[in-house]
């Protein structure tokens, strides 16, 4: 016998809208998305790394809802949420420790935005998410096992093991920073270093967290500068070059702002790599730029609709039946 026709459905990825956010040290940057992750609208608002809780909370709820209101999205569209935020996060959200942003420890970012929007929320580390998003949709997507490593005034690393964003037991994988062996702590130095010498000219003024001019000049050949640039790179590949030998990845990728200067970091790094490493990886630069830890919190959020909206199958509210 002959049964009835089966029923044929088509994804509608504007169905819903998925919303990240990453909440940064000079920066909060907003994204709605639809259901395949493209971007519909982002809004970026400037804040000072100085700013408090308070502060830096009412900056994330101004920009959170100038984002929704620009793009004609309802709070209750949002299926769901992926934040992104610097230190330690615990499962539910909340901070565990950053040492980076003042009074940050203990914020319930995942209860906060939840009087925002509806749908769930997931909040990670910041490095990790982008790693997620080099991975997604990145200079990594092909890679199965990829060290990140966000470059600038903080660094940090994100890891891909076997193609999946690894986390460790307490959440605190990639925190090799904290060792001040590792040399992260004291690289920026170097560049500041250089800029308290007196290089600059004194009428241009200079902003206490704008290292820029040291790239600029190691570019132009200055001496001093090319010394500084290559004592930044000589401390933070102490830290790179274990995390390559503990996870013989196949590729490293630098993000963060710095990577807007690779020209002058990535050839530098590798002779480093190549004087501790056994084998040293290829090193590609993202070209996410200072969007890709948003765009990873895009992704956590669409990990959570597959997990729970879809359990492996279209559902009716994310499908349109075909007759």
């Amino acid at each position: 016998t002959v049964g009835r026709p089966a029923r044929r459905y088509r994804f509608r990825a504007d169905a819903g809208r998925i919303l990240g956010v990453d909440v940064g040290g000079h920066k909060v940057l907003a994204m709605v998305t639809d259901l395949e992750g493209v971007v519909l609208q982002q809004t970026r608002v400037a804040v000072s790394p100085r700013s408090g809780r308070r502060e830096r909370l009412a900056t994330l709820d101004d920009c959170v809802n100038r984002t929704l209101a620009t793009a004609g999205v309802r709070p209750d569209q949002v299926w769901s949420t992926g934040v992104a935020t610097t230190g330690l996060v615990d499962g539910t959200g909340k901070v565990m420790l950053s040492d980076s942003v003042p009074e940050w420890t203990g914020v319930d970012l995942a209860g906060h935005l939840r009087r925002l929007v509806a749908g769930p929320v997931r909040v990670e580390n910041d490095c990790k998410l982008a790693a997620l998003a080099e991975s997604w949709r990145g200079v990594a997507r092909h890679a199965r096992n990829v060290v990140f490593l966000l470059a600038g005034l903080r660094t940090g690393a994100g890891l891909i093991i076997d193609g999946r964003l690894h986390r460790g037991f307490s959440n605190a994988a990639g925190e090799i920073g904290a060792l001040p062996a590792a040399g992260w702590l004291r690289a920026p130095q170097h560049l500041n270093d250089w800029l308290d010498a007196g290089h600059l000219d004194p009428d241009a003024g200079r902003h206490s967290d704008d290292v820029e001019p040291v790239f600029l000049a190691a570019r132009d050949g200055d001496r001093a500068a090319v010394r500084a640039v290559r004592g930044y790179v000589r401390d933070i590949a102490v830290g790179a070059s274990a995390l390559v030998l503990t996870l013989d990845p196949e590729l490293v990728v630098i993000g963060g702002g710095f990577s807007r200067s690779a020209d002058v970091l990535v050839e530098p790094l590798r002779r480093e790599l190549d004087r501790w490493c056994l084998r040293t990886p290829e090193i590609r630069v993202s070209e996410f730029g200072d969007e890709g830890v948003a765009l990873g919190a895009v992704r956590l959020a669409l990990e959570e609709v597959e997990a729970t909206r879809y359990d492996g199958k279209l559902t009716v509210d994310g499908a349109e039946l075909l007759t």
